[in-house]
């Protein structure tokens, strides 16, 4: 489309607004998840943070509603390794939102350090399910309801999705980075790509973002030789912040980002560049 007019082509605070939207984010209130979840309520989102653990989850969503008063926010309970537990997720969404929804986001996640010595048939097992299973699962019952509104999926995968962990950044096993880790993210890079074909005929959206290093506090307190090797190994020579996701999220889900889809969006300080 041709703008003849200046005046008519949208401004960015309107493209980068999502008043008016609905944004379940499963994983909402964790580390990186809950950065998403405040950006969106900072746009004016109406927020659905989605959590195994519920008094968490609620505590979290209590905050956001003090941090923004006029953002409606709603807390609720989901196990992603359960199908019965997303499809009463997802039924509980559409009651919320009358049927519909704008954004999904997938940010949810739990598991073990490991190497790939020490690494169970279980412990596999699980950060497949966890980190693949359950994302599959769910944007498969969240479909209907974004189709409603030509909505958009946003999936947290991880730069050992794409490149391999160095082996020798890590002390000890407390700390490394398991191979069922990557498996599982590299499975959602491709899962996203794979979305953004067979979903936009529906006008459906699917991009995924590839976080870097953002340590816990607790890794950082508890092992700062550890830390410094993790900064020093990328072109920025830090660390992540938990808020520098935010405006990558924004971008893929709101019109600011609507030519996009099919994209993985590395916000690792430059880390794969080398």
């Amino acid at each position: 489309m041709q703008y003849s007019n200046p005046e008519s082509v949208p401004r960015l605070a309107d493209l980068f607004s999502l008043k008016g939207r609905t944004a379940l984010v499963v994983g909402g209130s964790g580390l990186l998840g809950g950065e998403i979840s405040y950006a969106f309520a900072e746009l004016g989102a109406e927020v659905i943070v989605a959590s195994r653990n519920e008094a968490r989850c609620g505590e979290f969503v209590s905050t956001l509603r003090q941090q923004f008063p006029g953002v409606t926010a709603h807390a609720l309970g989901v196990d992603i390794t359960s199908p019965a537990s997303i499809n009463t997720l997802l039924e509980q969404v559409g009651e919320i939102t009358g049927g519909g929804l704008d954004i999904l986001v997938n940010s949810g996640w739990s598991g073990r350090k490991n190497t790939f010595e020490s690494i169970s048939d279980e412990d596999w097992n699980n950060d497949i399910e966890v980190c693949l299973n359950g994302v599959f699962r769910t944007i498969k019952a969240a479909v209907p309801l974004l189709k409603e509104r030509r909505g958009n999926i946003l999936t947290i995968a991880s730069m050992y999705g794409h490149v391999a962990p160095d082996y020798r950044m890590y002390d000890s096993e407390r700390f490394a980075n398991p191979p069922s880790y990557g498996a599982a993210k590299a499975g959602v890079i491709q899962l996203t790509k794979y979305l953004s074909s067979f979903l936009s005929p529906h006008g459906i959206r699917a991009n995924c973002i590839s976080p870097g290093p953002f340590p816990f506090e607790s890794t950082q307190k508890e092992n700062p030789d550890f830390i410094a090797r993790l900064a020093a190994k990328n072109p920025l020579n830090r660390i992540g912040r938990p808020h520098e996701l935010k405006g990558a999220a924004v971008l893929l889900c709101t019109d600011a980002g609507a030519y996009m889809t099919g994209q993985n969006l590395c916000v690792d300080g430059g880390w794969a560049v080398w």
